[in-house]
């Protein structure tokens, strides 16, 4: 009799609730965001070190709601849980740690200092955090506001310093479909992200819409993994008399950032039983 494929494999362990299973979730969401192309549930079921059939009672729900995404023999991480990752960012201590450097920049710039995280799925940046500028001519939007990757100077810096097989696959794929004032191709973007690299931090005139003008940089974990942008904006013809100063700046104040948020460690690693 040939093997039962693993979508459709037996499951005699039913019991989907209690601590156990809570750990199972908790590492299964830790594994996937590690790993940009997905794994498979063979994958899955050695590193979480869990049986294939109790795996199954976690994946087929977590799929059918949005948070998982199965495709091609892979799970990857789906839209519901990069929803709720950006509610419990925008609530969790993350941007508290990050409040005081964001109000330096507001102090030391007097533009709008936002915090942006990215959504891998969705390809697009979120503003978890905004302190306004004090000036009444000034960059102003809502908390939650997303934008393409490739549309921002804070998506392009967290492009720039994303997982190289997850960017050449997006680059490869990624469509224009907003509406920039300096119009993006594959090259060009291709250019610009080098450049943020070799810069480290990076920046726009007039780029998404003609008066505005930004200036972003990385916010590094322990790991070295790039967790957020930290960026000013404001009113292109304060920008262009002060880029110098702005991107030094910036470029200063989220190396103490990423200082802080890199001594707090990365998360443990699971021992094994």
């Amino acid at each position: 009799m040939p093997p039962k494929k693993e979508t459709e494999a037996a499951a005699p362990e039913r019991d989907v609730s209690g601590p156990r299973s809570l750990t199972r979730l908790l590492g299964l969401f830790g594994v996937l965001s590690q790993s940009a192309n997905g794994m498979t549930l063979a994958e899955l079921s050695v590193s979480l070190e869990s049986p294939k059939s109790s795996l199954l009672n976690l994946l087929r729900p977590l799929v059918a709601e949005g948070y998982l995404i199965h495709g091609a023999g892979s799970y990857k991480l789906g839209p519901s849980i990069y929803r709720l990752s950006a509610g419990v960012m925008s609530a969790w201590n993350f941007p508290n740690i990050i409040r005081p450097f964001m109000e330096e920049l507001s102090a030391r710039t007097e533009e709008t200092v936002l915090l942006g995280v990215m959504n891998n799925e969705a390809e697009a940046l979120t503003y978890v955090e905004i302190i306004d500028s004090p000036h009444p001519v000034r960059y102003q939007i809502p908390v939650g506001t997303t934008r393409p990757l490739y549309a921002s100077a804070a998506g392009r810096l967290l492009l720039a310093f994303s997982d190289k097989k997850w960017l050449d696959s997006y680059l490869s794929s990624v469509v224009f479909k907003a509406k920039t004032a300096i119009p993006i191709s594959r090259g060009a973007l291709r250019q610009e992200l080098e450049k943020v690299r070799q810069e480290g931090v990076s920046w726009s005139i007039d780029g998404y819409m003609k008066g505005l003008s930004a200036v972003a940089g990385p916010v590094f974990d322990a790991s070295g993994r790039c967790v957020a942008s930290l960026n000013i904006a404001g009113p292109s013809e304060r920008f262009r008399s002060e880029l110098d100063f702005l991107k030094a700046t910036v470029k200063e104040v989220t190396n103490k950032a990423s200082g802080v948020v890199g001594s707090i460690g990365a998360a443990p690693t699971r021992k094994k039983a």
